[in-house]
C-alpha cells in the first residue's frame, strides 16, 4: 500500500475506541463528524469567483444533490442504526406486542423537539428561510448587518446538528448496556457515526456556499460552515451520559435521535431541494444516499 502504517494505526484506534468509556467514545465520534463538516465547508475554496448564470446554476445543482444525498443517508441511518435496535431493546423491556411503544414515543418527542426549537427561534426573529434571507438582503439593498445574515443560516444548520451529535453519543452509550450487548454492537455505533459524518459533508457546504454566493470571502464562508458542526460534540457527550446514567432511556433516546433526523429531512431538506429546478436530481441523490447508508450499516453490523 501507499501508506503501509495506516492499517496498523486504524486497528490501534479502533481497539482504543472499542474499549474507551462511553463519554470518550461519544466525544471522539462527534469530533470526527465535526471534522467532516469542516471538509464539506472547505469545498467553497474550489468555487471560482463567478457571477454568471451558468456558474450559479452549477453551484445550485451541486448543493441540491448534496442535500438530497444527505437526506437519504439520514433516513437510512435512522431506520437501521437507531430504530431497529430501539425496537429490539423495546421488546426486551415491554414484550413483543408492545415493543413499538418506546420507539413511537421517542420519534414523536424527537420531531417535536426540533419543531419547537425552530418555533422559538422564529419567535425571536432569528430564523426565517435563512438561505433566501441572505440573497434577498443583497437584492433589495437592505441594510442588514453582517452578523445577522450569518446568524440566520448558521443557527438553522446548528439546530439540526445537535440531534445528530446526540445520536452518535446515544449510539456509543448503548454499548455499555450489558443486557443489550447481543442486540446492539460496536459496528452499529460506528455505522451511525459514519452515516452522520457522510451527511454532515454537504451540510457544511450548505452553509459556506450560500454565504460565498452572497459575497462573503472564502475564509469567512468556511469558518461559519465548519462552526455549524461544532455543537455536535456537546450533543455527543450529553447523549452518552444520558443513556449510561439512566439505562432504561436507551430505546427512547435512540428513537428520539431518529425522529429528530427524520423531521429535519421532511421539514427542511426535501422542501429546500424542491425550490429550484433540481428536485428530480435531488430525489435520485436521496435514493443513492439511502442505499449507501443501508449497505454501510448492514456491512458494519
Amino acid at each position: 500500500t501507499i501508506f503501509p502504517g495506516c492499517p496498523v494505526l486504524m486497528e490501534a484506534v479502533t481497539e482504543w475506541l472499542a474499549g474507551a468509556p462511553a463519554v470518550h467514545q461519544g466525544l471522539a465520534g462527534t469530533f470526527f463528524t465535526w471534522f467532516v463538516t469542516a471538509l464539506g465547508a472547505a469545498l467553497v475554496f474550489a468555487c471560482p469567483r463567478g457571477t454568471s448564470n451558468t456558474m450559479k446554476r452549477i453551484q445550485q445543482v451541486i448543493l441540491d444533490c448534496s442535500l438530497g444525498f444527505a437526506g437519504g443517508v439520514m433516513v437510512a441511518a435512522s431506520c437501521w442504526g437507531m430504530l431497529s435496535p430501539a425496537l429490539e431493546i423495546g421488546e426486551a423491556q415491554w414484550g413483543a406486542k408492545l415493543s413499538w411503544v418506546p420507539a413511537a414515543i421517542g420519534i414523536m418527542v424527537g420531531a417535536l423537539f426540533v419543531w419547537f426549537s425552530e418555533l422559538i427561534l422564529q419567535a425571536f426573529g432569528l430564523i426565517a428561510d435563512p438561505s433566501s434571507a441572505i440573497g434577498k438582503g443583497k437584492q433589495k439593498g437592505e441594510e442588514a448587518t453582517t452578523w445577522r445574515r450569518i446568524l440566520l443560516l448558521v443557527v438553522a444548520i446548528t439546530i439540526h446538528n445537535f440531534p445528530e451529535g446526540l445520536a452518535v453519543g446515544v449510539a456509543f452509550g448503548g454499548l455499555h448496556h450489558t443486557e443489550f450487548a447481543e442486540k446492539y454492537s460496536f459496528g452499529d455505533a460506528c455505522a451511525v457515526t459514519i452515516g452522520t459524518a457522510i451527511q454532515n459533508f454537504p451540510e457544511g457546504l450548505a452553509v459556506s456556499l450560500p454565504l460565498f454566493r452572497a459575497g462573503f470571502g472564502y475564509w469567512q464562508s468556511f469558518f461559519w460552515g465548519q462552526f455549524s458542526g461544532m455543537v455536535e460534540p456537546a450533543g455527543g457527550i450529553l447523549g452518552a451520559l444520558a443513556v449510561t446514567t439512566v439505562q432504561p432511556l436507551l430505546p427512547y433516546a435512540l428513537s428520539f435521535a431518529a425522529g429528530a433526523m427524520v423531521w429535519v429531512v421532511i421539514d427542511d431538506i426535501l422542501p429546500e431541494t424542491s425550490k429550484s429546478r433540481n428536485a428530480r436530481a435531488a430525489a435520485w441523490a436521496f435514493m443513492v444516499g439511502f442505499i449507501v447508508m443501508m449497505t454501510l450499516d448492514v456491512a458494519l453490523s
